[in-house]
This record gives structure tokens, C-alpha cells and sequence, in this order.
């Protein structure tokens, strides 16, 4: 009865008119739920996580689909078998993976929401200004955005007042990415850089590794005669948190001119072993994410429900997982004032650079593409350069531009 009743409560509140009511009742339920898997309390455990099967679907609304996958990854979390489900999960996306669904979920998501644009204009305009006047340019590009941030530059490169220069871009390729896929990007790059008139080389870095983290500078074949920018947009947060600095110290050994940095705002790794704590800051961060795209998509895209099922893959690997998340596509990761911490330490350290007012008036400009809701946040202070992408006030981007201490 006590089980029927809490139900009968919980489900007419959440269809209540009244916003403040339906808003919480995913929150409340997860977070009483995560509170008893701390406590062990297997009583409570079952009482919860048969409510939240209940009440949540993965097509209802923004509360029901936050329950649906927070309940997958506390189930996972309660039963021991977040990694074993995890890579299931996983291997499942990769079967069913396809080059042109990935590609027209990434375009229909810049379409709606600047969420990725936001990196890629910040990125992009900070590179054409540090290698300005240069003959040759190599951009090392370790992201997983299928180089859909180059066209716009070489757009950019093709309309210079003076001599076009030579690009050279070296795409890394992880096991996620896939070689074949990278070699079709890469003909479709080729053909764009003809017919803007850009001297144009492409190299696909694949050495059959999974892990960012294993990297070496031979496997760039650099150039004396080139200027180096390495573009990491999402992809430190790839490299296990034991490989971390030593991955930026690589990244030193390349020499480059401009690093340029862009990581979602969150913190999975300081309260790693607090588990309340970490939940709290997994919901904070994917109720954000979430309500975002509930703003931003048709309720039946199909886009939509892809982006979302992805996020469900990080929610599990946070929340029920035993190892770092430092394989595949979930990731630990640390926040702007945490990535300026590790960039400024150590004897391979960085220094950042800051944002031009042209470059910031190119966010500027981009940002008033999308719907009300977002904002430009310049940071303050030494503890995070950079600037912040913001929705309702609620900063979810960094962008950050750095070069070698030496």
C-alpha cells in the first residue's frame, strides 16, 4: 500500500498544471534513490528504483526521459553491472553506427543550438590570428567532430588579403571515429579546399590505438617549415585522468604556436568517490543538457532521441561504472578551472592566450543565430581563462586558447 500510494502522489504531481510541481518530482525520486544506494539500504533501493520504472519513458517528457536514463545507471549501480551493461551499450551503438546518421545528427544539432558551434567559432578565430602571415599551417586536430569545424576556416583562409597558405590538417582517429569514415571526411575536405582555392593536405593519424593518451609526436611527421596549432574540442577528456598531464605534455613536445581547448562544464572526477556528491553534479549537468534540448528540438525528432541516448551511455559510465572513463566516448570530465590547473602545472606547462575582441564578437554574432536563453560569459580572474558558453545563465562550454611556456 505504502508503495501504491507514494506512486499515486508522485504521478498527480507530475502531471500537475502547475510547473514547480511537474519540474521536480525526476529530481526528488533520483536523488532519494542515489541516497539509498550510498546507505545500502536495500529496502529503499527496490522502493525507488520500482517508482522511477513507474513514472519514467525514454520518448516522454524532459522529467520522464531524466528519470528513464538516471534509472538505467542506478539500477546498474545497485546490481554491480555498470560496466559489463556499459560496454554492451556500446557495442550496440558501434553496430548500428553510421557515418551519415552521425553526420546528420551533429548538423541538425549546430543547426539548433550553439552548443558545439560555440567551441568551434572561439577555436577557429584564435587560430587564424596566431598563425596570421604564416606560409604553411599544420592543425592537429584531436576532436571527435567529424572536422566539421573546418569548412567555415578555410572559407576564412580563402578570403585572406594576402597569399592563401598552405593547411595541412591531421585528423586523429581513435577506435570510436573509425578509419573508413575518416577517409570519406577526408575526401569531402579535399574537394571543399579546391574549390575555395586552399592549398589543402589531409592526414588521418591512426595507429590503432583507443586511447588519446597514447600519442607520440613521431606520429605527426612534423615539418620544420609549418606552423603548428593543436585543436582538442572534447577530446581531453578522453585521456584517462592518471594519463592526463602526461598527454599535455605531449601536446608541449609538438611546439605548437596556439592550443586551443574546448571542455563541457562539469566535474566527474573531484567527488568520484562520494557518490551522492557525484550524482548531484551528474544530474546538475545532464538536467541542464536535457532541458536544453527539450527547448531546442521538435518533440519527435529523431535527432533528438540519438543525442539523449548518448548521454545515457556518460550517465551510466559516471554514475555505475568501476574504471576512470578514460576509454571510449564517456568521459571524466573537469571543469575550465580544473583544465587551466593541470595546463599551468608542471615543467611542460602553458600559458593562455586571450580572446581579440574580433573573436568575441564572432561568438557574439553566433549566439544570436539561436533562440533567448544564450550567453557569452568572459571569465574573471587567473583560476579559468577563457570564456563560457552559457544556457540560462548556467555556463556549459569552455573555450580556452593556450601556448607552451617555453
Amino acid at each position: 500500500m505504502q508503495n501504491s500510494s507514494y506512486h499515486q502522489t508522485t504521478a498527480s504531481s507530475s502531471t500537475s498544471t502547475d510547473p514547480s510541481a511537474s519540474e521536480k518530482w525526476a529530481e526528488k525520486l533520483l536523488r532519494e534513490c542515489a541516497k539509498a544506494i550510498s546507505e545500502k539500504d536495500s529496502s529503499k533501493i527496490h522502493h525507488f528504483l520500482w517508482m522511477l520504472n513507474e513514472l519514467s519513458s525514454p520518448y516522454g517528457d524532459t522529467d520522464q526521459k531524466l528519470a528513464s536514463y538516471f534509472l538505467q545507471a542506478l539500477f546498474c549501480k545497485a546490481t554491480e553491472s555498470g560496466d559489463r551493461s556499459y560496454n554492451t551499450l556500446i557495442s550496440v551503438a558501434e553496430k548500428i553506427h553510421s557515418f551519415d546518421t552521425a553526420r546528420k545528427v551533429i548538423l541538425k544539432f549546430q543547426e539548433v543550438s550553439p552548443w558545439t558551434t560555440f567551441g568551434h567559432v572561439a577555436s577557429n578565430a584564435v587560430i587564424l590570428e596566431a598563425l596570421e602571415g604564416e606560409a604553411k599551417l599544420h592543425i592537429i586536430d584531436m576532436s571527435n567532430t567529424y572536422c566539421t569545424q573546418w569548412p567555415t576556416l578555410l572559407e576564412a583562409l580563402a578570403t585572406r588579403n594576402d597569399e592563401t597558405p598552405h593547411l595541412r590538417l591531421s585528423v586523429v582517429v581513435t577506435a570510436a571515429t573509425g578509419g573508413s569514415v575518416m577517409k570519406e571526411i577526408g575526401q569531402r575536405m579535399e574537394k571543399f579546399a579546391r574549390l575555395m582555392g586552399v592549398p589543402f593536405e589531409f592526414q588521418a593519424v591512426n595507429c590503432g590505438f583507443s586511447r588519446l593518451g597514447e600519442l607520440k609526436r613521431e606520429d605527426f611527421a612534423l615539418r620544420e617549415d609549418e606552423a603548428v596549432a593543436v585543436n582538442c574540442v572534447g577530446a581531453l577528456r578522453s585521456v584517462s585522468i592518471k594519463d592526463r598531464n602526461g598527454f599535455l605534455r605531449v601536446i608541449h613536445g609538438l611546439r605548437p604556436k596556439v592550443v586551443t581547448v574546448v571542455e563541457e562544464e562539469a566535474d566527474f572526477t573531484s567527488n568520484k568517490d562520494v557518490y551522492i556528491m557525484c550524482f548531484e553534479e551528474c544530474l546538475r549537468f545532464y538536467g541542464t543538457f536535457f532541458e536544453m534540448l527539450e527547448e531546442s528540438f521538435v518533440a519527435t525528432s529523431n535527432e533528438r532521441l540519438m543525442l539523449e541516448r548518448e548521454c545515457s551511455r556518460s550517465i551510466l559510465s559516471v554514475l555505475a561504472c568501476e574504471g576512470d572513463g578514460g576509454s571510449g566516448e564517456c568521459e571524466r570530465r573537469e571543469k575550465g578551472s580544473q583544465w587551466c590547473a593541470r595546463l599551468r602545472s608542471g615543467d611542460d606547462h602553458f600559458m593562455p592566450l586571450n580572446f581579440s575582441d574580433d573573436a568575441v564578437d564572432d561568438v557574439r554574432a553566433l549566439l544570436k543565430r539561436y533562440q533567448a536563453g544564450w550567453s557569452l560569459v568572459t571569465s574573471q580572474g587567473d583560476d579559468a581563462s577563457g570564456l563560457y558558453l552559457a544556457w540560462k545563465d548556467e555556463p556549459v562550454v569552455w573555450a580556452s586558447a593556450w601556448k607552451p611556456s617555453s
